[in-house]
C-alpha cells in the first residue's frame, strides 16, 4: 500500500514539473497572440475583410495572413498588412511581440499615435509607416525625460533601437524637427525615409553618423537653411531626395566627392546653386525635368555617369545656364522623332557658351533649329553618338564657335560653305563619318583654325589651294579620304603646322623641297599616295621631325643623308617605294630611332651597324637588291670591295653598281648567293626572336614559322582565350613540347606598351608563381610571348564551369600561391612591380595544380624611391581599387584590394559584378554582413560537399579568411596589411584547419 501512494506521489510530482516547464512558451505564445487579436480589435474598418475572416482563434496564430513565425519557438517575427486599406490604430499591445523584426502597415489609413512601446522591440530592423494618416508632433530631444516624449506619432525611443534598418514614414501628416542626434544609437540604418510630411526646421548635421546610410528622403516637408556639409560624408549614399523645401545657401562640396550617389534631388528650393558638379559618380535613371527650375544656375556637369533616357525639354528654363557638360552617359531622345528636339529649348539659354553631350546615344538628324542657338556658344561637342544625315548650313549662324567637334557619328553629304562665317573657329574635327564631296574652299575664311581633322570620310577633290591662308594650324589630319591632285605649293608655307597627316588617300605629283620650311613639324605622314620623284634633301631641315611615314608611295632616288641631320627622328619608315642607292651611314647618329623600314625597295650595299641598327631586324631590310650586312639580318656578308666603298658617297656608290660585276667574279657570286638566300627567306618568312626584348638566360629560340607550325596557324581550334590586347594559342612543337603562345593585335590601342610592359617585368622576375616564359617574338608587324603551357587553365574555369569543383583546401592553396607571388613582386625584388589587373582569368593551373600569375600586360615598375605613381590604364571593374579606378592612383595597395576582392570570389563563387550586387550591395558588403553567423550560408555548396574527410572546420577557416579578405579591401589604401602579412596569416590558416597535418596533395 505504501508503494502505491509512493508511486502515486512520484507521478504527481513529474506532472506538475512537467507543466511547470512548458508553461513559459505557452504563455509567450498566448502573448503574442493577445498582441495580434488587440490590432484586430483596433481596426474599425475592413473593406477586404482580411483579418475578420483571417485572424480567428480556430487555427494558429502562425497561420495567419501577414504573420510569419519563427521556426521552432512559434514567436511573431514578421507583421506584414500593407496596401489593405485598414482604418484603424495601433494598440500598445504590439510592444510585447518581443520577437518582431519588421513591421509593415504602409499604404493603409492608420491614424493617431504609434504608442511608445514599440520602442521596446531591440530585434526590430524595420519600421514601415509610409502612405498612413498619422498625425501630430513629435519630440526628440534626449534632454526631455523619456515617459515625456511621447507627444506625437514617433516615439524618441524608436531611435534608440539599433537594430533599426529602415525607417519609413512617407506620406504622412507628421510635423516637427529633427535633433542633431538621430544618428546617435542608429549605426545600421540603411534608409530613413520621411518624406511628405510637414517636418521642419534644419537637416541635422549629425546625420553622418549613420555610416550604412544607402536613401535619405526628406523631400516635400517644410526644412530651411543650408544643407549640412556632413551629408557629403555618408560613404554609402545612394539615394539624396531634399526637393520642395525652404532650403537656401550653396550647396556643399563635400556632395560633389560623393562617390555612390546615383540619384539626387535638389529641386524647387530656394538654394542659390550656381555649379552643380556631379561628374564621375555613378547616377543613374533620367535627369529629372525639375532641375533646370533652379533660376540660379551657370554650370551643370553630369558627365561620365549612368544617366539615360530624354534630355528635358525645361532645360531652356535655366536661362542663365553658361555650361552644359553631359558626356560619357546613356542618354537619348525619341526615337520616333527624327530630330533632335531639345535644341528648340536650348535656344532659349542665351547666355550658353559650352555644350558637351558627346559619347551617348543620340540619333537622328541635327536640326536647323541648332542655328538659333546664341552667338555666345564657343565649344559644341557630339562626338560619338548615332547622328546621321546634312550638317545644318545653319549651324555657321554660331559665329561665336571656337569648338566644332562631331566625329564619330554617321553625318553625311558635304561640309556646308557656311562654316566661312566661324571667323573664331579653331577646332574643327569631323572624323569617322561619312561626308562626302570636296572640302570647300571657303573654309579658309576662318584664319583662327588650329585644327582641321577630316580623316576617315569619303572626301574627295583637290585640297584648296588657299589652305595656305590658314596660317594658324597646327594640326591637318585628313587621312583615309579620297583626296586627289598634287599638293599646293601654299600648304608648304605654313611654318608653324605641326602635324601633318594625309596618308592613304590619291595625292601625286612629287613632295616639294620647300617642306623644308615647315620647321615646326613634328609627325609628317603621307604614306599610301601616289607621291614619286626624289625624297627632297630638305628634310634634313626639319630639326624637330620625330615621325616620317612615307611608305607605299612612288618615291624613286636615293635616300638622302640630310635625314641625318634630324637628330629627334623616332620612327622612319620609307617602305614599299622605288629608292636605290645605299642606306646613308649618316643615319647610325639618329640615337632615337626606334622604328626604321625600308624594306620593298632597291637599294644595296651594307646595311649601317651602329646606333640604333644594332636593334633592328630583317623586317626592316627585307626584299631590296643587293643588301649586305650581319647573318641576323638574313642578308649576304659583305666583300672587302662592299667594306672599300661603304667609306664613300651616294653618288661614287652608283658609280660602282655598273662597274663591279664586270671587274669582279666574286662579286657575282655574292650576288648569286644572296639571290638564293632571299628566295629561301621569302619562302620561309622567318620572323627571328626577339633577344633584346626578353634576354633570358639560355632562353629557347623559336621562329615565326615554327609559331606558326605549332599552332595550326594560329587556327580558331587552338584558340585558348582573348584578352585586352589580343589572344592566346595553344601550340606544340616540333619536339613534342606544349606551348602557349600569346598574340598581341597591334590594331588595339595600347597593345604595343603592354607588350613591352610585359617584357621589361619578365626579364627582371624569377618565381615559381608567376607564368615563364619561354622567349618572345617581335617585330614591328608581329609580337608574340612563348609561355609554357598550363594544361589545367585559369581559375575562372575551375570557378564557373559546372564539370569542375574544388575543395576548400584546394583554393586556399591556390590563394597561397596567389600571395606568394605578390609577396615576391612587391617585397622581394629589388624593382618594385605592381600587377594592377588580378583577376581570376590572369592565374593559372599547372598539372599540379601550382598556381602562376600571368599577364601583367599592364603593371607598374616602380623607382627605388617610389611609392605610388599615376595611370590613366585601368584594370577590369570589380576589382580595382577606389584610387585606382577614380585617380588612376597606383601603389602596391591595389594589388592587395584585387586580392581581397579575389579571396571573397574564390570560396562564395560570385564575381564582383555578379546582378546580385546592386542598389547599394557590394560582394564585400554582402561578405561582411555575413560575418560571424552566417559565413557558411554564402559559401560555394559544391566547395562544402567536396572536403573527402579532411578534418577542416569549415566555418573557423572561411571565417578566418574572410576577415582577412575585409582587411584587404579597406576603402583607403593605408588601412590595408600588405602582402607579407596576408601570406603569413594565410599560412597559419591553412595549418590550424588541416590540425598541423602536412598539405594534402592538390
Amino acid at each position: 500500500m505504501g508503494r502505491i501512494h509512493m508511486l502515486v506521489f512520484v507521478c504527481m510530482q513529474f506532472i506538475f514539473l512537467a507543466s511547470k516547464c512548458t508553461s513559459t512558451p505557452t504563455r509567450n505564445n498566448n502573448t503574442d497572440q493577445e498582441a495580434l487579436l488587440a490590432l484586430k480589435a483596433a481596426i474599425t474598418y475592413d473593406p477586404q475583410n482580411f483579418l475578420t475572416s483571417n485572424w480567428t482563434t480556430d487555427t494558429s496564430f502562425c497561420n495567419w495572413a501577414g504573420i510569419t513565425c519563427s521556426n521552432g519557438s512559434e514567436r511573431v517575427t514578421e507583421l506584414n498588412i500593407s496596401g489593405m486599406g485598414l482604418v484603424g490604430t495601433i494598440p500598445p499591445h504590439l510592444g510585447n511581440l518581443s520577437f518582431l523584426w519588421l513591421v509593415d502597415f504602409r499604404s493603409n489609413q492608420f491614424h493617431g499615435y504609434i504608442p511608445p512601446e514599440l520602442a521596446n522591440l531591440r530585434r526590430m530592423k524595420y519600421l514601415l509607416f509610409s502612405s498612413n494618416n498619422f498625425t501630430g508632433k513629435y519630440t526628440l530631444l534626449k534632454s526631455v525625460p523619456e515617459e515625456l516624449i511621447f507627444q506625437g506619432t514617433i516615439p524618441y525611443g524608436i531611435f534608440n533601437m539599433s537594430s533599426l534598418i529602415a525607417i519609413g514614414f512617407v506620406y504622412n501628416t507628421v510635423y516637427g524637427t529633427l535633433p542633431e542626434n538621430i544618428c546617435d544609437n542608429l549605426p545600421n540604418l540603411v534608409e530613413l525615409l520621411l518624406s511628405k510630411n510637414q517636418l521642419s526646421g534644419r537637416i541635422p548635421s549629425g546625420i553622418w553618423k549613420c555610416r550604412k546610410l544607402q536613401a535619405l528622403a526628406l523631400s516635400y516637408n517644410h526644412f530651411e537653411g543650408a544643407i549640412p556639409e556632413e551629408v557629403g560624408l555618408l560613404p554609402m549614399l545612394r539615394k539624396l531626395f531634399l526637393g520642395v523645401n525652404n532650403l537656401t545657401g550653396q550647396l556643399p562640396q563635400s556632395i560633389f566627392n560623393m562617390t555612390s550617389i546615383q540619384n539626387i534631388d535638389f529641386s524647387y528650393n530656394s538654394l542659390s546653386v550656381q555649379h552643380l558638379m556631379l561628374q564621375y559618380n555613378n547616377l543613374t535613371g533620367q535627369i529629372p525635368a525639375s532641375l533646370f527650375n533652379i533660376s540660379t544656375l551657370l554650370e551643370i556637369s553630369l558627365d561620365r555617369n549612368q544617366l539615360s533616357g530624354d534630355l528635358p525639354t525645361t532645360i531652356g528654363n535655366s536661362r542663365d545656364l553658361q555650361v552644359l557638360y553631359l558626356q560619357e552617359n546613356f542618354l537619348s531622345n525619341d526615337p520616333s522623332s527624327p530630330e533632335l528636339d531639345f535644341f528648340t529649348s536650348l535656344a532659349n539659354c542665351r547666355a550658353l557658351k559650352q555644350l558637351y553631350l558627346s559619347d551617348n546615344f543620340f540619333s537622328g538628324i541635327l536640326p536647323q533649329s541648332i542655328g538659333n542657338l546664341t552667338t555666345n556658344l564657343t565649344d559644341v561637342v557630339m562626338d560619338n553618338n548615332k547622328l546621321v544625315g546634312n550638317i545644318p548650313s545653319e549651324l555657321g549662324n554660331l559665329t561665336g564657335l571656337i569648338l566644332l567637334s562631331l566625329r564619330g557619328n554617321n553625318l553625311s553629304g558635304a561640309i556646308p560653305a557656311t562654316v566661312a562665317s566661324m571667323r573664331n573657329l579653331q577646332k574643327l574635327d569631323l572624323f569617322s563619318n561619312k561626308l562626302s564631296g570636296f572640302i570647300p574652299s571657303d573654309l579658309c575664311y576662318a584664319r583662327r583654325l588650329s585644327e582641321l581633322i577630316l580623316r576617315e570620310n569619303k572626301l574627295s577633290g583637290a585640297l584648296p589651294d588657299c589652305i595656305g591662308r590658314l596660317t594658324s594650324l597646327r594640326l591637318l589630319v585628313l587621312d583615309g579620304n579620297d583626296l586627289r591632285s598634287p599638293i599646293p605649293l601654299s600648304l608648304w608655307g605654313l611654318k608653324d603646322l605641326i602635324t601633318l597627316m594625309m596618308s592613304f588617300n590619291s595625292f601625286n605629283g612629287s613632295l616639294a623641297p620647300q617642306v623644308g620650311g615647315m620647321a615646326a613639324l613634328v609627325q609628317l605622314d603621307l604614306a599610301g599616295n601616289h607621291f614619286s620623284g626624289d625624297i627632297p634633301s630638305t628634310l634634313g631641315q626639319l630639326k624637330v621631325l620625330q615621325s616620317a611615314y612615307l611608305w607605299r608611295n612612288r618615291f624613286q632616288g636615293v635616300i638622302p643623308e640630310s635625314l641625318g641631320d634630324v637628330k629627334g627622328l623616332i620612327n622612319l619608315d620609307l617602305a614599299e617605294n622605288n629608292l636605290f642607292g645605299i642606306i646613308p651611314k649618316s643615319l647610325e647618329e639618329l640615337e632615337l630611332l626606334s622604328y626604321f623600314n625600308v624594306s620593298f625597295n632597291k637599294l644595296e650595299g651594307e646595311i649601317p651597324s651602329g646606333g640604333s641598327f644594332i636593334n633592328f631586324t630583317v623586317r626592316s631590310f627585307m626584299s631590296n637588291k643587293a643588301l649586305c650586312g650581319p647573318p641576323r639580318l638574313q642578308v649576304p656578308p659583305c666583300s672587302s670591295n662592299d667594306n672599300s666603298h661603304r667609306h664613300s658617297k651616294a653618288t661614287k656608290s652608283i658609280l660602282l653598281r655598273f662597274v663591279l660585276p664586270a671587274a669582279s667574279a666574286t662579286l657575282v657570286l655574292v650576288v648569286a648567293a644572296f639571290i638564293f638566300v632571299l628566295k629561301i627567306y621569302q619562302r620561309r618568312q622567318i620572323i627571328i626572336p626577339s633577344e633584346e626584348a626578353l634576354p633570358l638566360a639560355n632562353h629557347r629560340r623559336i621562329s615565326y614559322l615554327d609559331l606558326m607550325r605549332a599552332t595550326n596557324k594560329l587556327h580558331e581550334s587552338n584558340l585558348l582565350g582573348k584578352g585586352s590586347f589580343g589572344s592566346v594559342y595553344q601550340g606544340i612543337l616540333q619536339d613534342g613540347q606544349n606551348i602557349a603562345v600569346k598574340v598581341f593585335d597591334l590594331q588595339l590601342q595600347g597593345a604595343f606598351r603592354s607588350f613591352d610592359t610585359e617584357c621589361e617585368i619578365l626579364r627582371n622576375i624569377r618565381h615559381r608563381n608567376l607564368a615563364k616564359i619561354i622567349c618572345s617574338c617581335s617585330n614591328p608587324d608581329f609580337k608574340a610571348l612563348v609561355l609554357q603551357y598550363m594544361p589545367n587553365g585559369s581559375l575562372e574555369k575551375w570557378l564557373y564551369s559546372h564539370n569542375y569543383c574544388l575543395t576548400i583546401i584546394q583554393r586556399l592553396n591556390i590563394m597561397l600561391d596567389v600571395a606568394s607571388a605578390l609577396e615576391y613582386l612587391h617585397h622581394g625584388n629589388p624593382t618594385c612591380v605592381v600587377h594592377c589587373d588580378l583577376k581570376p582569368s590572369n592565374i593559372l593551373l599547372d598539372d599540379d595544380m601550382v598556381a602562376h600569375v600571368c599577364d601583367f600586360g599592364i603593371g607598374k615598375l616602380f623607382g627605388e624611391s617610389e611609392v605610388t605613381i599615376q595611370t590613366k590604364t585601368l584594370a577590369t571593374v570589380g576589382y580595382m581599387a577606389p584610387e585606382y579606378g577614380l585617380d588612376g592612383v597606383v601603389s602596391t595597395k591595389i594589388d592587395v584590394y584585387s586580392f581581397g576582392i579575389l579571396l571573397m570570389e574564390i570560396f562564395t563563387r560570385r564575381k564582383p559584378t555578379d546582378e546580385m550586387f546592386d542598389e547599394g550591395m557590394s560582394l564585400r558588403r554582402w561578405v561582411d554582413d555575413s560575418l560571424p553567423s552566417s559565413i557558411v550560408s554564402i559559401m560555394d555548396n559544391n566547395m562544402l560537399n567536396t572536403e573527402n574527410g579532411h578534418p577542416v572546420n569549415e566555418e573557423n577557416c572561411l571565417g578566418s579568411i574572410m576577415e582577412l579578405a575585409l582587411q584587404c579591401t579597406h576603402e583607403f589604401p593605408e588601412e590595408r596589411i600588405n602582402m607579407i602579412e596576408i601570406s603569413a596569416r594565410l599560412k597559419k590558416i591553412r595549418m590550424v584547419s588541416l590540425g598541423n597535418r602536412r598539405t594534402p596533395q592538390r
